[in-house]
């Protein structure tokens, strides 16, 4: 029997700021190191010091920020520690780390926070200075004498978006990340492990554990629904806005948006994407090997620029004729450019706020789609609340993330002796873990705590 611990460094029951610690063989390897949402400061980061000896390496499955958007400060604490990702999802790093900088000097001045930044642009460079880019499926050692080795596995997610098997002495470990088991517009679904594989423990994602109507939506159904309404306003004058997460929903929507328009669904009118968005684009655009079978992606040019929507005025002139526009952020978080927009928008009813994934609770998209027609909300923290006039606001699944029944075959299909259950609310996590078979054991480790786990 052989046993590795789990610890909890950051995330947990919780889509936060996902760090975890695997300790095998005298060996520590780093899964993620990602930061807060909804944290600000130094409160969004991992517990780094629960990491008390330089990790042997730090595997990034992909390029959001909850999962990637701390390594810099990892690298600091452990500068000899080398970083480990596929090729597409190193370039998206890059583009993310380098532009949370940019943004937390922003918020810096904006919020009084004094702890922004919390690390520069060089530290991101010495981050992912000696970097290795990997390719799905191919096996390397993390540890000199070879004890430790892994791969990373198609996950469907977003562009380079990896699961990771790591290989110990007698204990096999699999970590999801986020995964997406359906295709998408550019994304094929996660490719399954082979049923011979074995895993002894199998640490998956529950997002949507606690959403049954997830369950029941057919992507294309909603592609489809989303053009139609869409049109509706076009047609009448207005233009649709559509809060997008910058990496992975702003690429897919817009080249649904562009299959729309050629289909005869969509009206031809001019598609607007904000700046990091399109810069993430830029890199669809260098790995069209990592897409799906078939997949047509739009040029890049195909679509304007937005501006800069804190101009005053700019935003009004955007609206002046019929267009979409995909701009982040994609919870529509106070000051970004989809809330800049928004602020004009609801003043008039010819327009439509289009939301197309994931909304906490706390954010201003939650509480603008389900206030509705005259409440009153703050887009810009040194504003004042703007009453909304819109009526038009819908709510469309188009999430890179697997409905609850999809994680369910995943476990089945695995087959593991330990389930760790990471990333999902509580109701979310409760049910993944009430509806997981009972021949596994199960562990939901909170911040701080490590678990130790037998093959």
């Amino acid at each position: 029997m052989s046993k590795i611990t789990w610890t909890t460094v950051g995330g947990g029951p919780e889509v936060g700021a996902n760090c975890y610690l695997v300790s095998a063989a005298g060996k520590q390897i780093v899964l993620d190191s990602g930061s807060h949402p909804k944290k600000e400061g130094l409160a969004g980061l991992p517990g780094f010091s629960l990491i008390r000896k330089a990790p042997d390496g730090v595997l990034v499955t992909h390029g959001h920020v909850d999962h990637c958007g701390s390594l810099p400060v990892l690298i600091r604490h452990f500068p000899a520690t080398r970083v480990y990702a596929t090729k597409p999802t190193l370039s998206i790093v890059d583009r993310m780390l380098h532009n949370s900088v940019s943004v937390m000097g922003t918020i810096a001045l904006e919020r009084g926070i004094t702890e922004y930044p919390l690390y520069s642009h060089t530290e991101v460079e010495d981050a992912l200075r000696g970097a290795y880019g990997l390719g799905f499926n191919q096996e390397f050692a993390l540890t000199i004498d070879g004890e430790v080795r892994a791969s990373f596995h198609h996950s469907g997610h977003v562009l380079g978006s990896a699961s990771v098997l790591l290989r110990t002495p007698g204990h096999n470990l699999f970590y999801t990340g986020d995964i997406c088991v359906a295709d998408q517009e550019l994304m094929s679904g996660l490719t399954p492990l082979s049923e011979d594989e074995k895993v002894d423990t199998l640490v998956i994602e529950c997002t949507y554990g606690a959403s049954p109507r997830a369950d029941g939506l057919v992507l294309e159904d909603e592609i489809q629904r989303f053009g139609r309404e869409a049109a509706k306003v076009i047609e009448r004058g207005g233009s649709v806005l559509a809060p997008s997460f910058a990496l992975g929903r702003t690429q897919e929507l817009l080249n649904v948006v562009a299959r729309l328009q050629q289909e005869g669904t969509l009206p031809q009118t001019t598609v607007y994407a904000s700046g990091l968005g399109r810069a993430i684009y830029e890199i669809y655009e260098k790995f069209p090997e990592y897409l799906k079978p078939g997949a047509n992606l739009s040029p890049m040019r195909s679509f304007k620029r937005i501006g800069d929507v804190w101009e005053r005025g700019v935003a009004r002139e955007l609206l002046r004729e019929p267009s979409v526009i995909v701009a982040t952020s994609g919870m529509m978080i106070e000051n970004t450019p989809s809330a800049m927009i928004a602020q004009e928008m609801v003043r008039d009813k010819r327009h439509g706020i289009f939301f197309v994934g994931y909304l906490d609770p706390e954010t201003l998209g939650h509480k603008l789609l389900y206030g509705g027609k005259g409440a009153s909300h703050l887009f810009e923290l040194s504003g004042h609340p703007v009453k909304v006039e819109l009526d038009n606001l819908q709510s469309f699944h188009f999430s890179a993330h697997a409905p609850r029944r999809a994680l369910r075959s995943v476990i089945d299909h695995i087959k593991p002796r330990n389930l760790v259950f990471v990333h999902g609310d509580e109701k979310a996590i409760q049910w993944m873990s009430d509806s997981s078979p009972d021949t596994c054991r199960k562990y939901i480790p909170t911040m701080g705590q490590t678990v130790t786990l037998d093959a």
